[in-house]
């Protein structure tokens, strides 16, 4: 696994803390900088990739830190306190320092004696996973699982984890986001792999026919059986069965499948026979089972015995750093059906699609880019060609001349942050302002690296931490 040098910083920005940063970026680290302590658990959530961090602490800070203690032990992060020398001398605050951290520094440290201890941790934690994630990444990618992003590393952990053992998940996500392509990595990472993997759309099926589909039925059992059927259940003997948008399933057919899930038996339709079936059980919605549990159209006792296991497939608005290893994974795959002088994708649209919220997700990625590569008469694919430019530029419209100025303010910054790969020193070069200003741009517009084009429609969240070199996470947008 070849090592980076990235860093996470929490602290309030003030002269010193900047000097820090500013320091360290000159030695090669890749910063993201969060502003506040409560903030470390959102942004470590999405990414487990900080093998080091900094947090900068003063008096104030020791209550809140005392009470994310239980956070910050869970976390596999190793941290060093930057403290002013008074805290040094208070034996309370010196017992926490030293359970909760690797080392210390104060604030009044030589840059290069810091720039060495972090080196000596990163060099530590890089042991523990230089033969372990890169291997279960390799098995994913064999999966035809394609992305990088700290959500996605985190999705194919969990995927090694689920798939040793023998019990049913529950696979979450949105439309198009790839739940079958997961059910399928978990399948083929198993000891199952070598059998049968029986994909069903529950909500595709006539009800009159979704017992038939799943059980099978014996010969005469209704007008058209004219022979025995063996149903997609017992057609996975030994293997997995999937079970898509099992949200959809009609009540009585809900009964039917608890009774398997609880006895491993089933009965065709028009037989008395119980057959018992050796199969793994993985299921997949894009609604909100527990809602539907409390309005009564889905079986509590269904869910729980489904929901053993569970996994979140993220949206592809959540994986900012994947768009553009998606979008040439997808222009080779179908280049067959491109127009001859097509060759890729210009740098505006690459920033676009970074951009752009997806509500279709991986499904909505694919269909543009296909349509694309078809209709372009240039060289490189452009915004227009991906559709997208006239939706971004109509999506919000100034009802007021601050707020035509807001949106024109954004939309610079927004830019300029997507020629720039969102790397925040050489974006504020290209604008002509400080690093503060820039930031405090960001925060005003709710911008920030997990959620750059949101704005204040979605909860922030952290990104991929290879990508830029600071990235403000001060600011917490309102949820939708």
């Amino acid at each position: 696994m070849k090592a980076t040098n990235d860093l996470i910083v929490v602290g309030k920005m003030d002269g010193h803390l900047d000097e820090i940063m500013s320091g360290l970026e000159e030695r090669d680290w890749n910063i993201t900088h969060v502003e506040s302590l409560q903030k470390i658990q959102r942004i470590l959530h999405s990414s487990n990739d900080f093998l080091v961090g900094i947090i900068y602490l003063d008096a104030s800070c020791l209550e809140t830190l005392s009470s994310i203690e239980g956070v910050l032990n869970e976390l596999s992060t190793r941290w060093i306190a930057v403290i002013p020398e008074t805290l040094i001398k208070d034996a309370s605050s010196c017992r926490m320092i030293s359970r909760l951290f690797s080392g210390y520094h104060t604030i009044s440290t030589d840059l290069e004696k810091l720039h060495q201890s972090l080196s000596h941790q990163h060099s530590f934690a890089s042991l523990v996973l230089s033969h372990h994630d890169d291997d279960r990444l390799e098995e994913c990618q064999d999966c035809h699982m394609v992305g990088a992003s700290p959500s996605m590393k985190a999705l194919y952990r969990t995927i090694h984890k689920v798939s040793t053992v023998d019990a049913p998940v529950f696979i979450r996500g949105e439309s198009g986001t790839g739940k079958e392509l997961t059910a399928r990595a978990i399948h083929e990472e198993s000891l199952r792999a070598n059998a049968p993997f029986n994909a069903i759309n529950c909500g595709a099926l006539p009800a009159n026919l979704i017992q038939s589909e799943l059980f099978g039925h014996e010969k005469g059992a209704f007008t058209g059986a004219s022979q025995r059927k063996i149903g997609i259940i017992e057609g996975a003997e030994g293997g997995t069965l999937f079970l898509d948008e099992i949200g959809d399933l009609p009540l009585d057919m809900q009964v039917n499948l608890l009774r398997f899930l609880e006895n491993r038996t089933i009965q065709r339709v028009g037989g008395l026979k119980e057959i018992t079936v050796d199969v793994r059980v993985l299921a997949a919605t894009h609604v909100n089972l527990e809602e539907a549990v409390e309005k009564g159209t889905f079986r509590e006792d269904l869910f729980h015995r489904l929901n053993v296991l569970q996994i979140k497939v993220p949206p592809l608005r959540e994986r900012g750093d994947d768009i553009e290893i998606l979008a040439r994974h997808f222009f080779n795959k179908f280049a067959s059906e491109k127009s001859i002088q097509v060759r890729g994708f210009t740098k505006e649209s690459l920033a676009i699609m970074r951009l752009y919220e997806w509500p279709g997700n991986i499904r909505e990625l694919i269909n543009r880019i296909r349509r694309a590569m078809v209709m372009c008469e240039h060289s490189l694919i452009r915004p227009t060609d991906l559709g997208l430019e006239r939706r971004q530029s109509a999506s919000r419209y100034a009802e007021s001349l601050e707020e035509a100025r807001d949106i024109a303010e954004r939309s610079v910054v927004m830019a300029a942050l997507a020629r720039n790969s969102f790397n925040i020193q050489h974006t504020a070069r290209e604008l002509g302002i400080s690093r503060v200003t820039l930031y405090r741009l960001m925060d005003k517009h709710g911008v920030n690296r997990g959620n750059e084009a949101a704005g204040d429609k979605r909860d922030s969240r952290g990104g991929d931490s290879a990508s830029p070199k600071v990235l403000h996470l001060s600011t917490v947008s309102k949820g939708r």
